[in-house]
């Protein structure tokens, strides 16, 4: 084996040499310094089939140091996963499958879409938790049909980044021994050496944390090996395993330096390492034969592993058909007209918060896949799963995950779970703390995964806990996030249908932003809003001609706008929902006009900032928002101080008019 991996490790050094290189652009240490690491991942370690890149009971493989995406992307090549000689040499360039740092959604094996340093580490734990619960639900003691490992490559960086010492810690309590992580200890940043500023005893930490912790050397193929195997027979804690390596592995003067990490290495560099090497400087992206046969050969193993699996889910199918009629719905999706929604009277008074706890309560009641949890706000965030258990140790079933004030790691471990597949997934906190999961909800918009984020407690008739928790730039700025359906429901009613929505919603996420206090359900003009709604914006209370203003609120505000409405006499008035800006903006222009005509002066009202709203108004009309923070007071107090109160509505909108 010593040999076929030493060949590996070569071809993965002389193709990320000359990819980066030619791209003029990229990460070469680190492939170089962990290549014989990733030799034995692809080769000896991982349960993994490049036939079926989605097979469910894979092990996974996370790059969370994504700048070393060259790594992945040999090993994918030279494994024998559909990424070709071509798409390496084509690395970094326009539209190519192998992009500066690993996306799931362009290359076949990466499992998620890697770069800021952390989350892959914490987008692991989801993965984990999915295996865990995945096992737990639909293993019998005759059939073991989920039963793999989640392992993870991570740098000094990775462990530097707070989200992953919050992932860490929450996998540590859950007790996750079926994730690995291997830490590449080379001891190098883009400024230098890590003894500039990360000096701590990680594995003490991380021992802290309730892991089991390792050590060995990068290069003693044997050693890793003999690591691992304590690691994946350790089923009650995670397991750490400190390699130490070299950055920029076999280059004669960048190996051990920082001015590797995140250059290429040089035309006279890369002489020097293929003449080293014993490869001939005009041999471009050398990769060795043995290498080729040896991955040829692993095939056939690979091939052998993967039909026992078939064969063994086909007689566990057999044998419980009540069991795989669930397992179709955790992976088949289901109609959301199982769901058995809640309904609201116009006249109701209820929070958005409260009634968004009722349809998700609902929803978990039809769709047994759904899980997630709240950053220790459950109860504010209305988000219980109520009789469903707790995620734990000792019970690996549990459809509410505690994830303890770590928003950041929830936003990244519930991606994990959502990428592991089998799951939809949801999380909670307040609004004003969505800034401390904005990489991960981030990084959910650019893979495309449909998670669902309530964020409760949505502008300053939070009241009397003041500025530092009243979100007024929130929205906004959430909805800046390309790919990110941000809504914010005016009534319990329209809360329903935006759920609907945002469940039938699969390319994306979606933000439901609630309030705290109660809103009455009030009465809809257009008796098609149903429909409407779906466009992101319908008619409220109309004039029955053509308005000389449109009033336009979302959320808590379009309470506020109808009863100013009523205020105005005089004025041909209409009032607007807009509980989804993205979604109107991409509505057909024909319906916009309709709604908001281009000749009607517009004033809109919302309890935050007030840029970005320009595209509505067209420069005809007005913002009412909060561009300030807010203050400590009564709900009612703070909203007349700040402007939201019916008479400066109404004031403003006659001079609108006027104007």
């Amino acid at each position: 084996m010593k040999q076929e991996i030493k060949s590996v490790a070569l071809s993965v050094r002389t193709l990320t040499m000359d990819a980066v290189q030619k791209a003029n652009s990229g990460h070469p240490g680190l492939p170089m310094g962990c290549a014989e690491l990733g030799a034995l991942i692809f080769g000896e370690i991982l349960k993994h089939t490049p036939r079926d890149p989605g097979w469910i009971d894979r092990d996974r493989f996370v790059l969370s140091a994504g700048h070393g995406s060259m790594l992945l992307y040999s090993l994918l090549h030279l494994s024998g996963y559909d990424l070709s000689l071509d798409d390496i040499k084509n690395f970094r360039q326009l539209h190519s499958k192998t992009p500066g740092h690993p996306e799931n959604r362009l290359t076949p094996g990466v499992e998620t879409t890697t770069g800021p340093l952390g989350q892959g580490v914490a987008n692991a734990v989801g993965m984990a938790i999915a295996e865990s619960f995945l096992a737990a639900r639909f293993n019998t003691r005759q059939h073991t049909v989920i039963d793999h490992y989640t392992y993870v490559l991570a740098g000094d960086g990775c462990l530097m980044e707070g989200v992953s010492a919050e992932a860490a810690s929450l996998a540590g309590h859950l007790g996750l021994g079926k994730l690995i992580v291997f830490y590449d200890s080379n001891k190098i940043t883009i400024d230098g050496s890590t003894d500039i500023t990360f000096t701590e005893d990680v594995l003490q930490r991380f021992e802290a944390y309730g892991w089991q912790t390792l050590a060995g050397s990068a290069y003693d193929t044997d050693e890793i090996m003999a690591l691992v195997n304590p690691a994946k027979q350790e089923q009650v804690r995670p397991s750490l395993i400190l390699l130490r390596s070299k950055i920029a592995k076999g280059s004669p003067n960048l190996e051990g330096s920082h001015k590797a990490h995140g250059s290429p290495l040089g035309a006279e560099e890369v002489a020097l390492i293929k003449k080293t090497l014993g490869i001939a400087e005009s041999d471009m992206f050398y990769a060795a034969p043995e290498a080729k046969i040896y991955f040829n050969a692993k095939q056939k193993l690979w091939d052998t592993s993967y039909a026992e699996w078939q064969q063994r889910f086909k007689e566990w199918k057999k044998s419980n058909p009540d069991l795989f009629d669930e397992w179709k719905k955790y992976f088949n999706g289901r109609e959301i007209s199982a769901v058995s929604f809640p309904s609201y009277n116009v006249g109701d008074k209820i929070a958005t918060r409260s009634s968004g706890g009722e349809i998700l309560n609902a929803t978990a009641q039809a769709l047994p896949n759904l899980i997630g949890g709240s950053a220790d706000l459950a109860g504010s965030n209305k988000t219980e799963l109520k009789g469903l258990g707790s995620f734990q140790k000792h019970d690996r079933t549990g459809r509410n995950i505690n994830f303890g004030v770590r928003e950041h790691a929830m936003g990244a471990v519930v991606n994990g779970i959502m990428l592991h597949g089998g799951f939809r997934v949801f999380c909670a906190t307040f609004l004003v703390f969505s800034d401390y999961m904005r990489p991960a909800v981030r990084l959910a918009a650019l893979m495309q995964l449909p998670v669902l984020y309530i964020f409760t407690h949505d502008s300053i008739f939070v009241g009397e806990d003041g500025p530092t928790h009243q979100p007024v730039e929130h929205v906004e700025a959430l909805r800046t996030i390309p790919n990110l359906r941000v809504m914010r429901p005016a009534d319990a009613q329209e809360n329903v249908e935006l759920w609907k929505l945002s469940l039938k919603h699969n390319s994306g996420p979606c933000v439901m932003a609630y309030t705290r206090q109660n809103l009455t359900v009030f009465e809809k003009s257009d008796p098609d809003w149903k429909e409407n709604i779906k466009k992101g914006a319908y008619v409220v209370m109309d004039s029955g001609d053509v308005p000389d203003v449109v009033l336009i609120a979302t959320g808590s505000e379009v309470g506020l706008a109808l009863e100013a409405a009523h205020a105005l006499e005089g004025l041909k008035v209409r009032v607007v929902s807009m509980p989804c800006r993205e979604l109107f903006l991409q509505a057909a222009a024909e319906y916009r006009e309709q709604l908001v005509p281009s000749a009607s002066k517009k004033v809109v009202v919302e309890a935050g900032v007030s840029s970005g709203w320009h595209v509505i108004t067209g420069g005809n009309g007005a913002v009412i928002g909060v561009d300030r923070f807010g203050e400590s007071g009564p709900a009612s107090k703070v909203a007349e101080h700040l402007g939201l109160s019916v008479q400066n509505i109404v004031k403003k909108v006659k001079e609108i008019a006027a104007g």
